[in-house]
């Protein structure tokens, strides 16, 4: 693995375009990406979500990233979400998280951070819950990234979303 790899996490309330820009950039930038493992794990449970099934989405996401990490040559991945938001959920479905969590955030930080502002209209999809708590969940990041005390930019614009993020990219690698 290469040990100087930049990891950029798009990152944001539902229905901001976080894998669809995720995959842009990656085709930009010509680096790897990582998916979001609670997509393709939600898509098969039968029952509501359990703090198991968070965890097992922490775990499933983890592992993926490790899988990225280990297979590429490239010195940028971007990855579609972290598992920040297992924390975030966590939180608001059972008002903990568990500290296995808790201590991967700061053992596992992100070189920036692009988080997708709540100004795209809500895309209905069987796997998204909260349309009405858009702004609510907003201010959850905010409040998290800053927590972790993480360099992450607000990305914003429905034409010019894509540009907004290549710009706030550039940037930090010019840093």
């Amino acid at each position: 693995m290469n040990k100087s790899v930049k990891k950029i996490a798009i990152v944001g309330p539902e229905s901001t375009g976080k894998s669809t820009l995720t995959q842009q950039l990656a085709r930009q930038y010509h680096s790897p990406w990582v998916a979001e493992y609670a997509r393709y794990y939600c898509a098969a449970l039968n029952g509501p979500c359990t703090l198991q099934d968070e965890m097992n989405m922490f775990h499933g996401q983890v592992a993926l990233e490790d899988s990225v990490l280990a297979s590429t040559e490239k010195d940028l991945v971007f990855c579609d979400t972290t598992f920040l938001t297992v924390k975030i959920w966590t939180d608001h479905l059972f008002g903990e998280t568990p500290q296995l969590v808790l201590d991967a955030l700061h053992a596992r930080p992100y070189d920036l951070y692009l988080l997708m502002d709540i100004d795209l209209p809500w895309e209905e999809d069987p796997l998204r819950d909260f349309p009405d708590l858009r702004e609510h969940f907003m201010q959850v990041w905010h409040r998290e990234l800053q927590n972790l005390q993480a360099n992450y930019v607000v990305v914003s614009g429905t034409n010019d979303r894509f540009a907004h993020a290549v710009a706030a990219v550039d940037h930090f690698l010019q840093m």
